[in-house]
């Protein structure tokens, strides 16, 4: 399918001359770049740039409504996408993709909203994407794109971005979620929903993709140029607007590396500011009452045990004080976050609490049940991540003895996953050398851990964490963006660097602390083997004493959560024997 890029000033007298000289110009389906490097000029790599992408089937008409705007009159350049194969859908795919691209660059304030960003099908979808790519090149060329298509997906900003395509049943989600949340706003009534799904289902997308729409209905101007056949135009009209005008909002994100990830993808966002993603100790100590918070990974917010120092100990007790009056200690985060905020939004998932200190199991029950009695609570089903699909993510905690609700599962039947690469290695060391071989060709191939050993390099940098059969390696180096910090790819990722982030290949080492009974053909835990100090520590404050049963259940999750990060294989090797050949009968070899 040929294609051109044309290349006019963003000025009357321009387009005007451009408009006269191909009647594609005024009737018929394009897709247009628009930016503030001058034509002529290849774009500043110091300079962050603002960019615009649109579509149109009169683009001479949609670039005279965009002089006008306010929010444009800076931009300066404008690219034309022409192709004569060209239709509404194929432009409405480009668009998105191009903005997506565009955002994981770095390189741009993308000024668009996210409003009608949705995945969709239509004729020859696959034809036209081949293409799409050949467009990204010529672009790549003229010096619009700075990185790869590769190095961009694989990149947080990409990953993270507020200008994702939602899956049918994100956008069934945020739709539901925004005609109840604007109810409630003109009766006065508060609310609490929750958005729930496995790993790898876009529950995080679907946090940071209502923050940026929520402001853009909120900064929105009545002429503003929205195209009325987007999914959420609805929502874009004075009485929203109104609504929103001094809305508090904020995302609550429980840990630390991802949270440092998202406030980077914030500070690019018109409309986001870095200081909008809070722990749940800055939202109790705020002086603000919110009138949304977004809680993402809610089932990381804390009850109240030891926390990991002193001064958190005494900041669980002031702020619970603060706001019930008394240091009543059966106040949780999740209390914190009603009492501080009129309607919340929690992104769950039960079984990937993986500490004593997470909320327990039957508040979270107990928070899904309320919110399904009062139709606010939103499924996610569809697979992003693992493309394997959902099937891999049940069979993965199949094998290891659970389900997503936290039963016990008895009956496993060895599966296999086309176009997915699962398999089981013997030897540590060449897992490692497969998982460097991987990241050379696609990138972003990491090696995690259960965390099975002491962290000896805290406070020895010279030392080794992990021994095994010889071979020597050291926890993550850093806290913050592990994965794409430059000793990654020689260090050993835990469960709390890589709980919400995707790799491509994902090399996971189950380590001593989970063994198998070839007698009673079960999974257990060995205490004595696992050094996670917070992840085993009874909860002296609430009298709990976790038994092997319960640290058998947070286990069991970090290993479910390690085991669903890899986009396009999973490679496992078992340090325990007997359980190195339970394992056997469901993973392959080779």
């Amino acid at each position: 399918m040929p294609f051109e890029i044309e290349r006019v000033d963003f000025t009357r007298q321009s387009v005007d001359a451009w408009a006269r000289g191909d009647g594609r110009n005024t009737d018929w389906p394009v897709v247009y770049i628009l930016d503030n490097v001058p034509a002529g000029r290849t774009r500043s790599t110091s300079t962050l740039h603002d960019v615009y992408v649109g579509e149109s089937r009169n683009a001479a008409a949609r670039m005279r409504q965009h002089l006008g705007s306010a929010k444009k009159k800076h931009l300066s350049n404008i690219r034309v996408i022409v192709d004569g194969a060209f239709n509404k859908s194929a432009c409405l795919d480009l668009e998105s993709q191009l903005i997506g691209l565009l955002a994981g660059d770095g390189a741009y304030e993308v000024l668009n909203g996210n409003h009608g960003i949705a995945e969709g099908n239509y004729y020859d979808r696959a034809l036209y994407r081949e293409s799409f790519r050949e467009v990204f090149d010529k672009l790549a060329q003229d010096g619009v794109f700075t990185r790869s298509i590769p190095d961009i997906e694989n990149s947080d900003l990409f990953k993270l971005s507020p200008f994702k395509a939602l899956t049918t049943d994100q956008a069934v989600a945020v739709e539901g979620i925004l005609e109840g949340l604007f109810k409630d706003l003109v009766v006065g009534s508060e609310s609490t929903t929750v958005v729930q799904g496995d790993p790898g289902t876009g529950k995080t997308v679907v946090g940071i993709y209502l923050m940026k729409l929520l402001v853009d209905i909120r900064d929105s101007l009545p002429d503003d140029d929205l195209d009325s056949d987007s999914r959420f135009a609805e929502f874009f009209v004075d009485g929203s607007r109104d609504l929103l005008s001094e809305f508090e909002i904020a995302l609550v994100v429980p840990q630390q590396s991802l949270r440092d990830s998202i406030k980077k993808v914030f500070r690019k966002t018109p409309g986001l500011r870095p200081e909008m993603v809070m722990t749940a100790f800055d939202v109790g100590a705020s002086e603000k009452h919110f009138d949304l918070l977004i809680v993402d990974e809610a089932h990381r917010l804390n009850q109240r045990a030891n926390q990991p120092s002193g001064v958190q100990n005494q900041k669980f007790k002031q702020i619970t004080e603060t706001l019930f009056g008394s240091d009543d200690t059966s106040k949780t985060q999740l209390d914190w976050i009603r009492s501080k905020s009129t309607h919340q939004i929690f992104l769950l998932d039960a079984a990937q609490s993986v500490r004593p200190a997470d909320l327990p199991a039957e508040t979270l029950d107990e928070l899904v049940r309320d919110t399904k009695t009062a139709h606010r609570h939103y499924p996610l089903v569809s697979q992003m991540r693992v493309q394997a699909g959902a099937d891999y993510v049940s069979y993965i905690r199949r094998i290891l003895g659970s389900t997503s609700d936290g039963a016990e599962s008895t009956v496993v039947v060895p599966e296999t996953f086309d176009g997915y690469e699962l398999r089981m290695f013997d030897n540590v060391s060449e897992m490692h050398t497969a998982i460097r071989r991987k990241d050379a060709e696609v990138g972003l191939s990491r090696l995690s851990a259960g965390f099975a050993w002491p962290w000896m390099t805290k406070t020895d940098k010279t030392a080794y964490d992990i021994s095994i059969d010889g071979v020597q390696l050291r926890w993550n180096s850093t806290q913050t963006d592990w994965i794409a910090s430059p000793k990654s790819l020689e260090e050993v990722g835990s469960i709390h660097t890589v709980q919400g982030y995707d790799l491509n290949y994902a090399g996971v080492i189950i380590g001593p602390d989970l063994r198998y009974d070839e007698t009673k053909d079960c999974i257990f835990v060995d205490r004595r083997s696992y050094f996670d100090k917070k992840g085993k520590e009874n909860n002296a404050v609430l009298g709990k004493v976790y038994t092997d049963d319960d640290l058998l259940r947070f286990v069991r999750n970090i290993y479910a959560v390690l085991l669903t990060r890899g986009i396009q294989g999973t490679y496992v090797y078992v340090c325990d024997t007997a359980l190195r050949e339970y394992f056997r009968r469901f993973i392959p070899t080779r």
